[in-house]
């Protein structure tokens, strides 16, 4: 392992990478273990953290690794099993626990694992914080080692799903149910594939339920938020009102309606901010959007009085900019969906929960709820890259990106950035005409394959 200067862990979405490779080694999610009891241990008291995980074949040795570490300094385990992100996070404060950490990639791959970490109050851990256990693991120095008699215990928390439920169905209207809406739900075969099917069934749902046998390795493969047209399909043949399709860590949710149209995160945040402002229940009259979402929905949005703040790509950066604003809904195009009344971080169930709490209670169809919303063209190209090199030292890259922003003139923009979870770059353009943005995107996106794509086995 490298422990030179510019050792680095951390991304912008917690430890991430290929299993059993550099970060995501066994060796790394042992010494995690340590660093985050470290950190614990300086404060008085007996510390636990809630640990969950998703459904992929390397989160039983991560599991391991990280209740060894956190056992070994001293700090108890709550051991969680397969739950969603946004559950770990609710655990982790109903259990006073004080952090919780969750093994999974996301809408990832299963070769990908990733750790992240939260607060005591659900939140993603303080840059400083991870810094400095950065720092930590690079030296291989731990402070002091807890005597025998000291050591943490790991307990296994048998009703942690069940808790989860009665929490997410408790974001549904007291007295009101599903009853009469069928649902066609694609759970990724991944972490929600027990806890989605039973809320919305217990709900009195009809519930047709898809990616609900995980094998370890089929976690996201053609499934799940990114594949909505498992959800397309499943809606016209089963006559279903809604279908939902959660990642493989129900942290996002993509939906649709009764027509097999997609709706996105953009539009779920219009529906929902549309509806909390018309109650007069839009705290501070204002949400969190991203410079990655449409910009027919931010004109829709400020025409109903609602201000718009515009955060960098990431639910972590959106939270941040959440409680900046005192914002109480924020959300992404990709999914990723805030409600902090509810919950610190995105949560795919508790989403879908308030969307189909608005078709119940304005007795409407998903359809009629985003006939208002008028989005832009947009078009984005994920480009495999063999490094990320800056933006401004690929003189070809910047030539087309100046041509084709003065080609749109005042009537569109470009986004480019690099994943902060996967070796891509994402190409955004929006414009006024489809064919046009599909190809300025692919205009910009060659140019990037060019000079510094990844070749194509």
């Amino acid at each position: 392992m490298d422990r030179q200067s510019g050792f680095k862990l951390f991304g912008t979405d917690g430890v991430r990478g290929r299993a059993n490779h550099f970060p995501m080694t066994v060796e790394i999610a042992l010494m995690l273990g340590k660093a985050v009891a470290v950190v614990l241990r300086r404060h008085d008291g007996k510390h636990r953290v809630a640990i969950g995980k998703d459904t992929r074949l390397s989160c039983y040795m991560f599991e391991n690794a990280l209740i060894a570490g956190l056992n070994s300094m001293g700090v108890d385990t709550l051991m969680l099993g397969p739950l969603p992100t946004p559950a770990v996070a609710f655990i982790t404060r109903a259990y006073r626990a004080d952090a919780g950490i969750v093994i999974s990639a996301s809408h990832n791959p299963y070769h990908d694992n990733g750790i992240k970490i939260f607060t005591a109050d659900g939140i993603k851990l303080p840059d400083e914080v991870e810094h400095e256990m950065e720092t930590m693991i690079a030296s291989g120095k731990f402070e002091d080692i807890p005597p025998d008699c000291e050591l943490g215990r790991n307990i296994r928390i048998e009703d942690a799903a069940g808790r989860y439920i009665e929490f997410v169905k408790a974001t549904f209207p007291k007295g009101k149910t599903l009853k009469g809406i069928k649902i066609f739900l694609d759970c990724a075969n991944g972490a929600a594939h027990r806890v989605a099917p039973s809320a919305f069934w217990e709900l009195d749902a009809q519930v047709v339920v898809t990616g609900n046998e995980p094998d370890g390795i089929n976690i996201n493969e053609g499934c799940g938020s990114l594949h909505p047209s498992i959800i397309q399909k499943g809606v016209i043949e089963h006559k279903a009102d809604v279908g939902i399709a959660l990642d493989g860590d129900a942290d996002r949710v993509i939906m649709v309606d009764e027509k097999g149209q997609v709706i996105d995160g953009d539009t779920i945040l219009a529906i929902c901010a549309a509806d909390l402002k018309r109650r007069g229940e839009l705290k501070n009259n204002c949400v969190v959007a991203t410079v990655m979402s449409n910009y027919g929905v931010v004109k829709y949005l400020e025409s109903l009085g609602i201000e718009v703040h515009l955060s960098k790509v990431g639910d972590r950066n959106v939270i941040q900019e959440m409680l900046a604003n005192q914002a109480f809904l924020g959300g992404e195009q990709s999914g990723h969906m805030i409600f902090l009344e509810h919950n610190t971080t995105g949560d795919g169930i508790v989403c879908a929960m308030q969307v189909l709490k608005i078709m119940i209670e304005s007795e409407s169809t998903l359809s009629d709820l985003t006939a208002c919303v008028k989005k832009f063209p947009q078009t984005l190209i994920n480009i495999p890259v063999t490094n990320k090199m800056p933006m401004e030292k690929l003189t070809g890259v910047q030539r087309a990106i100046e041509e084709v922003e003065a080609e749109l003139s005042e009537h569109g923009r470009v986004l480019i950035r690099y994943s902060g979870t996967q070796d891509l770059c994402r190409v955004m353009v929006e414009g006024p005409k489809k064919h046009q943005v599909d190809l300025l995107a692919q205009k910009i996106a060659k140019e990037i394959e060019k000079e510094i794509g990844a070749k194509k086995h």
